[in-house]
């Protein structure tokens, strides 16, 4: 062996047998709510090595070893990172699609999805599931925050729409169908490509066979399927075929629900584990709910989180698309849809659906910094959902629904250490959720005190 040879694999000798530094974090003192919706457990103790939970109990019962970065909680509730549920990243709040959608797609990959990735990370969204955007573009933020060149949340990203047809000018991100062929085609190419979920629109534009083929070549590829609840035959088609998770209210200003779809959805509901678990459902209210309170006072939308990471030429665009928010085209229908809202909630929830917590974030007057936490308080202000079950609908049951669940949505010893902590208490006032003051995902502190960690991002 030459000396250069010798060196060399002395070096790299060494260097494989060079411990690497452990992180261990302690979280000490705060009300832990871990998820699972049970008593939350007072004076909690939260070990953390590296990425993951070590050890969970209380500061009686669990000593915090020698070693460990001591973190104080104390008069604070700890909680599972949150989880949005039907996210934008392509989009930023700007109030004119057909101007976005032709102005910006080339800033989609490098500029618009990492700065939302960063806001909704920074509010306390450590995972998130991305329904639709142009596949290549979702791919690569999606890998670039796995490899932590991106700050974001952990990402589930679904890539273009499937549909019947794709409204013109939205091509790069919506696939239409042609047969079942083609529908199973383009599926394959999507879970080839890495994404994690199929999202579905417009099933009932299709034919049967079209909207049975994107279902069950997904669950042959092992995804779930998202699918639109917009019209009554968009869910009679839904159930029929058999996705796992509608997405919206909607019926527009149809007062609720037809007694038809009702009964299907109990009937679905009412076989539970036979049919592949429970059957979920995001509504996506707050927008609605909001949309008149924003005309009202439309201060929330010179909230500045909502520029973080974003060019000032994005950020004056934006700003002067919503200068007159109360003349949007795209809101007038809203405030018929409002008073609909309470009952369709109820009807939904008595037919035994599970809720998820998801919000549209990005589309026009919507921002990924906000919109999260504002459902939450309609869900529990307006709604009338325990606080509890509006958590869990927020930790637990998305991790369920993606079937990470073995690492993620609960703050429990083996999982991935995606913790949040406010100030007080959040069962009883949930909007404290607006200002999150600790954020930590995957061990890793990016907010503290209330204050970024800019060496984090």
């Amino acid at each position: 062996m030459s000396v250069k040879r010798s060196v060399l694999f002395m070096a790299l000798l060494v260097f494989s047998f060079t411990p690497v530094a452990v992180e261990r974090k302690a979280l000490v003192g705060g009300r832990l709510i871990d998820g699972f919706g049970h008593q939350p457990i007072a004076n909690s103790v939260i070990l953390i090595k590296d990425d993951r939970i070590e050890k969970v109990g209380t500061v009686d019962t669990l000593p915090v070893p020698e070693g460990y970065q001591h973190i104080s909680t104390e008069g604070m509730d700890v909680l599972p990172g949150l989880w949005e549920s039907h996210a934008h990243l392509m989009l930023a709040g700007h109030a004119n699609y057909d101007h976005w959608h032709k102005a910006y797609p080339e800033r989609f990959k490098d500029e618009m999805m990492p700065a939302s990735a960063l806001q909704l990370l920074l509010a306390g969204v450590t995972s998130a599931r991305d329904l639709g955007a142009p596949l290549e573009a979702s791919v690569a933020v999606k890998q670039g925050i796995n490899e932590g060149r991106i700050a974001g949340p952990r990402l589930y990203v679904s890539g273009p729409f499937i549909q019947h047809e794709p409204y013109p000018g939205t091509e790069a991100y919506r696939w239409g169908i042609k047969g079942e062929n083609d529908a199973r085609q383009k599926v394959r190419l999507l879970a080839e490509a890495g994404v994690d979920i199929i999202k579905l629109i417009d099933q009932d534009k299709m034919s049967l066979d079209e909207a049975q083929a994107v279902v069950d070549e997904a669950h042959q590829q092992g995804l779930k399927v998202v699918a639109h609840a917009h019209r009554p035959d968009e869910i009679r088609r839904g159930l029929t075929i058999g996705v796992d998770n509608f997405e919206h209210t909607g019926l527009t200003t149809a007062p609720g629900f037809p007694d038809d779809v009702m009964e299907k959805l109990k009937e679905r509901t009412a076989t539970g584990r036979v049919a592949g678990g429970p059957l979920f459902w995001t509504p996506t209210v707050e927008g609605l709910w909001q949309y008149d309170l924003t005309v009202a006072n439309p201060e929330r939308l010179d909230n500045n989180c909502w520029q973080r990471g974003l060019k000032d030429d994005t950020i004056a665009d934006i700003r002067q698309s919503l200068r007159n928010p109360g003349q949007l085209s795209y809101m007038q229908l809203t405030p018929l849809r409002k008073p609909t809202l309470k009952h369709k909630i109820q009807q939904l929830r008595d037919a035994g659906v599970v809720f998820l917590v998801g919000t549209d974030s990005g589309i026009p007057t919507k921002f990924h910094c906000q919109s999260t936490w504002n459902e939450l308080a309609v869900w529990v202000d307006v709604m009338g959902i325990p606080a509890m079950d509006a958590i869990r609908a927020a930790t637990y049951w998305p991790s369920v629904m993606m079937g990470v669940d073995k690492d993620s949505g609960t703050v429990s010893a083996g999982k991935y250490a995606d913790i949040i902590a406010v100030k007080g208490d959040v069962l009883r006032y949930i909007n404290l959720l607006q200002d999150v003051k600790l954020v930590m995902k995957g061990g890793k502190l990016y907010k503290q005190d209330g204050q970024v960690i800019e060496s984090a991002l």
